[in-house]
């Protein structure tokens, strides 16, 4: 059978697929669409990350696969229902990229909070801004809002509470007695009291309808003043132009933005200048070991999937 990977992979999962089947991997097939769609007609799975979208041409050449498989856990590049109706199991590396997401998140929380680091280059000039960055805030005893409770923010609840953090907790899919805020000590509450109440507010969502710009303008205007928000979910969930307003206002302590509406962010003017922002390119669930984790662990349920299909 044969295997098309269209981004990145561990090249030891690679060489495990190709143990026991045919492999096509290229990393740069996301980027020729014609080509990839050539390529997937002849493919019995497929194994993308977040920039290969699973869905109308690409979705109609998948003629003869059986599995698609997604190192990551976000789903909304893939056409899930279209391809359950082609009758193709979708399985994405759930649990694999928590811990490196959780890491993202509170260091970067720890990083912002404090807005100590980005002064290089002028103690390395002979400059001494230290009463400029002697009034950074301790991490301990603040609040951290998780907007979603799922795998990843249960984790990252767990790390912040190791440095001190108090957290509370919102999920449109978890009833307030969920066993699971009690396990982590968090406490539950409602998306407005979260949003209003956190010295850090943290993102945790699938990008749905729901969740489109639900970080508007309004929304971040109502966060306390000096807060920070952090976005490792998806773009699309934060008004980035709004985002932007809010940090040079003042209104906003910081912001560690990793997603966002368009990928790879073309040019973006509204980000320069501002201050205490840290802007990074979709990897926050990327680390050394998450990768090994992730691509090991789809590698493994594709061939599953193709030897229960055989």
């Amino acid at each position: 059978m044969k295997i098309v990977i269209t981004e990145f992979m561990d090249e030891r999962a690679v060489d495990q697929l190709r143990a026991k089947h045919e492999v096509d991997y290229d990393p740069a097939l996301v980027d020729d669409p014609a080509r990839l769609a050539a390529r997937a007609t002849s493919a019995d799975a497929l194994i993308v990350r977040n920039r290969t979208p699973v869905r109308d041409q690409l979705l109609a050449a998948l003629a003869r696969c059986k599995v698609v498989g997604r190192l990551g856990v976000g789903l909304d590049n893939i056409d899930v229902a279209g391809c359950e109706a082609r009758g193709l199991r979708v399985i994405p590396a759930t649990g694999a990229n928590a811990l490196s997401v959780a890491e993202y998140v509170v260091t970067s929380a720890m990083l912002l909070l404090r807005g100590a680091y980005a002064s290089t280059a002028a103690v390395a000039q002979g400059r001494w801004p230290r009463a400029a960055l002697s009034s950074g805030r301790e991490v301990a005893g603040k609040t951290l809002g998780l907007i979603g409770f799922g795998s990843i923010g249960q984790l990252t609840a767990r790390l912040a509470r190791g440095v001190g953090m108090e957290v509370t907790a919102f999920d449109a899919m978890m009833d307030m007695d969920h066993p699971a805020f009690a396990q982590h000590a968090v406490r539950c509450a409602g998306l407005e009291e979260v949003i209003t109440m956190s010295d850090v507010v943290s993102l945790h969502v699938p990008l749905v309808e729901s969740t489109r710009g639900l970080f508007d303008a309004q929304r971040i205007a109502s966060m306390k003043k000096g807060a920070v928000l952090i976005n490792t979910a998806r773009g699309g969930i934060v008004d980035e132009l709004a985002l932007a307003a809010a940090l040079k206002s003042g209104h906003l302590g910081g912001a560690a933005i990793d997603v966002f509406a368009n990928e790879p962010l073309p040019a973006a003017p509204h980000f320069e200048a501002c201050p205490n922002l840290v802007l990074t390119p979709h990897i926050a669930g990327v680390s050394a070991e998450s990768n090994e984790r992730v691509s090991f662990l789809i590698a493994q349920k594709v061939l599953d999937a193709l030897e229960a299909s055989a």
